[in-house]
């Protein structure tokens, strides 16, 4: 057993709450206190959840927290995890860690410089479907992949959203907001992309919200909101990506892989759990038996039915990686790499071309049953 390590939450928007809810089941740390621009934010989280609300001076002084996580807005990624690093902690980001390769390079001088350490989100890769997935391919039940699609497809989050504005402008869209759990778990599951292609279309460029409390207001649309972009792995496997927030309906699968000896059929990569189906050969599609994986569980309702939400995970491993010094599954290598692929794809959707990516990285250690509990508390 490690010390815990105490964290500060800077952002107590719409995520904070799964954060403050679900880091109490992990060991390894302890939310010390939160900041936020808007101080009736941070008092609001902290009464809820019982801790310290603070400025973000007096977070960032404070001795007790070792790791801020940062949860402010794209826009702001940057700069804050910049200012956590310069008050000598560790720093753990929402997607998406940058919103340029510029910014992230920034941030990774500055935390080698300081003997630091950077994380980011997504962590849903780590849940028991995912990671059943990756097992299976691990193991050679399907071959070697050589292939895939990914479809992401919805009519966008001013549905639901009480604020959806930062969703449609620069940072936002449908491959930086959802994309990068698509490319994290791809990453798990495949490795390294070696170029990429794209397409990208805005064809609604305005929104009318229908969420409380602004329903009926409008918002300009200033990113891609359609983009169908091709992935070329460093293994030869080549995977289509589309993600759109201008699709009603729809009948694709969320993620199918396709290998030398046969198929898998992966969930989506937005949640922990959900059912891994696998076909070999001539062999009929069939769910895979499920495993006692504790981060595939269901453990929260979600429209009717249970699901599995373990975020916080990737937290915890990055914390208990600082203590045991190895590398973290949620690392600022792989989290550098899958934002140069999605900025790359849209920078090819603005120019037609293919884009040769700089990064790569190694596959994340796999994250089996008995890793997963030595996480949980």
């Amino acid at each position: 057993m490690t010390n815990e390590l105490g964290i500060g939450i800077i952002g107590c928007g719409n995520i904070s709450a799964t954060y403050f809810r679900y880091a109490p089941k992990f060991r390894g740390i302890r939310i010390v206190g939160c900041a936020d621009m808007n101080r009736a934010a941070a008092d609001a989280r902290a009464a809820e959840f019982g801790v310290e609300a603070m400025d973000v001076d007096a977070l960032l002084a404070d001795e007790r927290i070792g790791l801020v996580v940062n949860l402010t807005i794209p826009d702001a990624h940057f700069a804050v995890s910049k200012r956590i690093l310069q008050a000598g902690k560790h720093v753990y980001s929402e997607k998406p860690l940058v919103l340029s390769m510029a910014e992230g390079l920034k941030l990774k001088a500055i935390a080698d410089e300081k003997g630091l350490s950077v994380g980011s989100a997504p962590d849903t890769f780590l849940g028991g479907a995912h990671q059943l997935a990756r097992k299976a391919i691990d193991e050679g039940a399907v071959g070697t992949i050589i292939g895939g699609t990914c479809h992401v497809m919805n009519h966008g989050m001013e549905h639901w959203h009480p604020n959806p504005d930062f969703f449609y402008k620069p940072g936002g869209g449908p491959i930086l907001d959802l994309g990068p759990y698509y490319i994290a778990n791809l990453i798990n599951l495949v490795g390294p992309v070696k170029r990429v292609a794209a397409l990208a279309t805005t064809p609604i460029p305005e929104r009318t919200i229908t969420s409380q409390p602004r329903k009926g207001e409008t918002l300009a649309v200033s990113t891609p909101t359609s983009i169908n972009a091709l992935l070329e792995f460093a293994n030869g496997a080549t995977v289509t990506l589309s993600a759109s927030w201008d699709v009603w309906a729809h009948r694709h699968a969320n993620m199918e892989l396709y290998g030398t000896e046969g198929s898998i059929f992966v969930p989506d990569p937005n949640f922990f759990g959900g059912t891994v189906e696998i076909a070999a050969r001539d062999n009929p599609i069939e769910d895979m038996q499920a495993w006692e994986h504790p981060l595939g569980v269901p453990n929260e309702k979600h429209d009717h039915a249970m699901m599995a939400n373990y975020r916080t995970a990737g937290l915890a491993d990055m914390a208990l990686a600082i203590a045991e010094k190895r590398d973290a599954r949620c690392s600022l290598e792989r989290s550098l790499h899958g934002m140069e692929i999605l900025l790359a794809i849209l920078r090819s959707g603005e120019t037609g071309e293919f884009v040769t990516l700089e990064t790569t990285c190694e596959r994340p250690a796999a994250l089996g049953i008995e890793e997963a509990r030595a996480l949980l508390a």
